[in-house]
């Protein structure tokens, strides 16, 4: 399986009506169809928002850099594939499908260890036909450029 680094952005809203900016990763067909991936976990991350309900430049940099320790380390092996990415509403929270929970725990204490102590969640839940996934993937048709 061949995992791409094709991403689409679309713009959606939260329950309380405000912006959230929507990435989400293309062309997992594969790995949905493999059924290898049978839980999914959603790291969130609780930020105090601008009036457009963004994070402060100074806090989006520190999540980057979270994300891109996290992300190569829980993908070099395809453990775990970061699919989506929510940001707005003061919560960024990233998506993750993973074929074991308890490794991918491991591997996020391991990969963030040398970070500060984050204000970071983690809720995981079994999701073997990847419904958040392809609710999220609809939103495709909102893409914006």
């Amino acid at each position: 399986m061949r995992l791409s680094n094709q991403w689409f952005t679309a713009l959606s809203e939260n329950e309380s009506g405000q912006m959230v900016t929507v990435n989400g990763r293309d062309e997992l067909t594969e790995f949905i169809q493999s059924g290898k991936f049978k839980e999914r976990a959603e790291i969130t991350w609780k930020y105090e928002p601008d009036r457009l309900g963004m994070p402060s430049e100074e806090t989006a940099g520190r999540m980057e850099a979270m994300q891109a320790v996290l992300q190569k380390a829980m993908e070099k092996d395809k453990l775990s594939i970061m699919t989506g990415i929510y940001t707005g509403g003061g919560e960024k929270v990233w998506v993750f499908y993973t074929r074991t929970v308890r490794v991918f725990g491991e591997r996020l204490n391991e990969a963030l260890a040398s970070f500060e102590l984050l204000p970071i969640s983690i809720y995981t839940e079994v999701d073997t036909e990847w419904e958040e996934y392809k609710d999220m993937y609809e939103m495709k048709a909102w893409t914006v450029d």
